[in-house]
């Protein structure tokens, strides 16, 4: 796997970790439920739960990038290779799921979802063409 590939990888994992820092430890400050979220104040309490859901999902999902680059720089390149793949894969759809989401405004106002589409879907897509090559 070549440097482009293993660098955007690993801009894919921060991105998660970031969600999951910002859904699971910082969730309640209106900066990051109103500000990124755009969740208001009222409804914390009904979003919690999910918030600290998902951003579990996203630290579990950060792994996979992480575990894979170890694994490929440690002696196990087939298994690393395949465990980055398939993870920037999986984030990329997810990604493209959000984006789809937003466009069609399934929860929160169009839009708001906009910029956290392309920060999920960019980076994994970026290391799994750079992987081609």
């Amino acid at each position: 796997m070549n440097a482009v590939a293993e660098v955007f990888a690993g801009v894919a994992a921060l991105v998660h970790l970031l969600a999951f820092t910002w859904e699971v430890l910082l969730f309640e400050r209106p900066g990051v439920h109103e500000g990124i979220f755009k969740i208001p104040t009222a409804n914390l309490p009904a979003t919690r739960l999910w918030s600290f859901n998902v951003g579990f999902y996203n630290l579990f999902l950060a792994a996979g990038p992480v575990a894979g680059l170890v694994l490929l720089h440690t002696g196990q390149a087939g298994a690393g290779r395949a465990l980055v793949l398939y993870t920037c894969a999986y984030m990329a759809l997810a990604g493209i799921v959000l984006g789809v989401s937003d466009l069609l405004a399934l929860s929160r106002p169009r839009g708001a979802g906009r910029g956290g589409a392309l920060a999920q879907a960019v980076p994994p897509l970026v290391a799994l063409v750079a992987a081609l090559f």
